[in-house]
């Protein structure tokens, strides 16, 4: 099976409840038909409208969606459904892998929030470098740092769709309770103020070390899940 994963791009104000239930009544009904498994909806809905995202593309990301399937090639009728619901999509052939694990909510909405970030390298590092800082140092200091209760990798194989962005190496999902949209203690899992700063500080200069800080994107989403 091969994991793919589509960004979904619309107007600020779009309708996001609309896109939703599309997605839901529309699409995951066609990947089921293709023989999808394990598919994801990710949307910037209204539970998550107290979150203030980080936007570089224009329209931004609005949604996401990541499934299975067992032949890549099989993929037009998933993204011909998805296509006609916003202004454009990138779809992307991922690898991911799992840190901390966390339960999907079959058919419905994941309680909290979900931090979709797309990630780009720092030039000046090499393709191991960066993956080992990635997955070895700065995954240590994002346990011990926030509140997150479920953590996705997805790197970047190569993009599938025509004029998919290319820099991004990587699209991370992280799972936090819902409160960490607005109280930053809860998202740096801190006690006080001053575990506050030493948590945030930890934070930047783990992600200063291999990502390039000026091209995050990053978008706070309800998951939704059907296996």
């Amino acid at each position: 099976m091969q994991k793919l994963f589509y960004l979904i791009f619309d107007e600020a104000n779009s309708d996001s409840r609309r896109l939703r239930e599309s997605l839901i009544g529309e699409v995951v009904p066609a990947l089921r038909h293709l023989g999808a498994e394990e598919i994801g909806v990710f949307v910037s809905d209204e539970a998550v409208a107290a979150g203030k995202p980080t936007r570089q593309s224009d329209p931004p990301i609005r949604a996401a969606m990541s499934f299975l399937l067992s032949d890549i090639e099989s993929r037009g009728a998933a993204e011909a459904a998805i296509r006609p619901l916003a202004a454009g999509m990138a779809g992307y052939l991922v690898r991911e892998s799992r840190p901390i694990v966390h339960g999907r909510n079959e058919g419905g909405r994941l309680p909290g929030m979900m931090q979709l970030t797309c990630i780009t390298a720092r030039s000046e590092i090499g393709r191991e470098e960066f993956h080992r800082i990635w997955h070895e140092d700065h995954l240590q200091v994002a346990i011990e740092t926030q509140a997150t209760f479920g953590y996705v990798r997805n790197e970047i194989i190569r993009p599938i769709t025509e004029g998919a962005p290319e820099h991004w190496a990587g699209i991370v999902e992280e799972i936090f309770p819902i409160e960490a949209l607005e109280d930053p203690m809860v998202f740096f899992s801190a006690k006080t103020s001053a575990e506050l700063s030493a948590n945030l500080s930890r934070m930047v200069e783990s992600c200063q070390r291999f990502l390039d800080l000026e091209n995050l994107e990053v978008t706070f989403m309800s998951e939704y899940y059907f296996d």
